[in-house]
């Protein structure tokens, strides 16, 4: 059960200098200019693509998109070891304050069994 298409052979042409060239890799024919542009649905692709999608379709250029596919992992791999930081600080503060009030509720007992 194969689910690929069938490979297709590819053709080999003659340029007129001479030189062979794959049909495949030729440019494609001329497309008249008075038909409507194309509309991309920003919202219907993945998320992961939607900023690239965005600066593609905005005229920002390949810089756009690299930096999105290069700072967007780079910012969430941050953004969880700052998260994981924090977790760490509050457990330790947390054991800290343990401490300390169990510190201060031995004292205060003994001195108010002094007292008595």
């Amino acid at each position: 059960m194969d689910h690929l298409p069938a490979p297709r052979t590819p053709s080999v042409v003659k340029l007129p200098d001479g030189t062979p060239a794959y049909t495949d890799h030729l440019p494609t024919t001329y497309q008249p200019t008075n038909t409507a542009p194309q509309v991309i649905h920003v919202h219907q692709a993945p998320p992961d693509r939607t900023v690239q999608r965005l600066a593609l379709g905005s005229g920002m250029g390949a810089g756009a998109v690299a930096a999105g596919v290069y700072f967007g992992p780079l910012l969430v791999g941050v953004l969880t070891a700052i998260a994981a930081n924090l977790a760490l600080l509050a457990l330790v503060a947390a054991v800290c304050a343990w401490g300390v009030v169990a510190v201060v509720k031995s004292v205060s007992d003994t001195k108010t069994r002094k007292r008595r």
